[in-house]
């Protein structure tokens, strides 16, 4: 793993800096990564090599059509790569920049490799600041871990922070499954299409946003003090709002329905919109928590199986020591209870109720009493505090990123979840398929 530099790796952007240049600037990196490094490099080369020999012809005739239509082969797009080096990206004329096969080349001559952060502009670099100057200690990618983990929806964190995290561990193994993941991703992602800002799934509206103005919305409506209701849709959910009225009117009085899961991003999809982002509960949890932990805003946890929250309230607040979590209950208290229950969430003070019964109970549960609550924001959280409290391991980082998740819940829990998936992710498809048709109303 590389140590994070102090300082910034500087270098002109308007010229090429000579090797022996750059070579005090390799000197302050950790010698880690010169085997990683060889590693990396000889598998971009040998992978460009084999690549253009296979292609030579297509790649030949592609430089004959460039050549006759515009009267030169390849444009030229001046970008920055390498310890800050300037070099030019090659696409063939007429073509529209991004990917084309001509950046063999620019990999073969050593301006990029197969995987790294996206090469930048002048104008971009310049914006890059110290904390994230290590990007610039490995080779632009033609797959970035960016753009994998935007296709799918789960770039929740910045463009240069997810450049260094990926820089600070970078290796050849690390490259491989960056690729391979990449390409399922592009799949998964399609072509670029409109991005509305409100989504539309069998008449319920889903607002299309991304996780940091999803957790600034909670903040804020928690700080105001007006009641509302935040409910997270998966193709579960719509499935059961298909059927179930009640459920489908909580949904429409919500303040805001939250897009969840791999499903809503393929439906997109197939409705000719994209999604800016998998906003589901899971992720957002602990972003919650910080941004509560920074405001002074306490949560209450109500749901699961006793033990249950207790543990996820440790958890959160050993990552965030300031967190206020006014209360925890579970969720298997006799009805006759339930009045007490809303007492101790309303004496806790908590700005935030965060339910956990399961779709559509707990968003019945707070309809049931929502003028009765006093926390500002109410959410109902499904699965999420197995998660937070151990009980049930999350998938793995590279499952979420090819939109894999489901998967890895089916096979923690197959009895209870084959009917969701196996059954029901088929049966949303078509719903939604009949619904890009004009068929599918209520």
């Amino acid at each position: 793993m590389k140590r994070r530099p102090d300082l910034q790796i500087p270098g002109p952007l308007g010229r090429r800096q000579r090797p022996w240049r750059a070579l005090w600037l390799r000197t302050l990196l950790p010698p880690l990564t010169l085997i990683g490094a060889v590693l990396s490099r000889g598998l971009d080369v040998t992978l460009a090599l084999l690549l253009l020999i296979l292609l030579a012809p297509l790649l030949s005739v592609r430089g004959l059509i460039a050549r006759a239509g515009t009267g030169r082969v390849f444009a030229r797009e001046t970008l920055i790569g390498h310890f800050r080096v300037p070099f030019e990206r090659l696409r063939f004329t007429g073509t529209a920049p991004g990917r084309d096969l001509a950046v063999l080349l620019n990999i073969l001559r050593g301006d990029m490799a197969i995987a790294g952060p996206r090469p930048l502009s002048a104008e971009e670099a310049t914006r890059v600041g110290v904390e994230a100057a290590v990007r610039f200690t490995v080779r632009p990618g033609v797959f970035s871990p960016y753009r994998l983990k935007s296709r799918t929806g789960v770039a929740y964190a910045p463009e240069a922070q997810i450049d260094s995290d990926y820089a600070y561990g970078q290796s050849a193994r690390g490259d491989v499954g960056l690729v391979v993941r990449s390409l399922i991703g592009e799949v998964l992602g399609g072509g670029e299409a409109p991005t509305p800002p409100v989504l539309e799934f069998f008449g319920v509206p889903i607002v299309n946003t991304t996780m940091p103005e999803a957790v600034d919305w909670i903040a804020a409506r928690a700080v105001a003090g007006d009641p509302a209701l935040l409910a997270f849709v998966n193709p579960d959910c719509l499935n059961i709002a298909y059927v179930d009225a009640e459920y489908r009117r909580i949904l429409l009085d919500a303040a805001r329905v939250l897009p969840d899961g791999i499903g809503i991003h393929i439906g997109c999809r197939m409705l000719g919109v994209a999604l800016q982002a998998n906003v589901n509960g899971t992720d957002l949890f602990p972003q919650l928590c910080e941004r509560a932990a920074q405001t002074g805003l306490g949560l209450f946890l109500l749901g699961a199986r006793p033990g249950i929250a207790e543990a996820v309230a440790a958890n959160m607040q050993a990552q965030f020591p300031a967190l206020r979590i006014g209360g925890v209950q579970d969720g298997y208290f006799d009805p006759a209870d339930e009045d007490v229950v809303v007492d101790r969430i309303n004496a806790s003070g908590a700005a935030i109720l965060l339910v956990a019964f399961g779709v559509p109970r707990q968003e019945k549960w707070l309809a049931r009493n929502h003028a009765r609550l006093t926390a500002p924001v109410r959410m109902g959280v499904g699965g999420l505090f197995d998660f937070y409290s151990g009980r049930i391991p999350r998938a793995p980082v590279w499952m979420r990123e090819i939109g894999l998740e489901w998967s890895w819940r089916l096979m923690q829990e197959p009895g209870r979840m084959w009917r969701r998936y196996v059954i029901g992710n088929p049966l949303f498809l078509y719903r939604v398929w009949r619904q890009a048709r004009g068929g599918e109303t209520l």
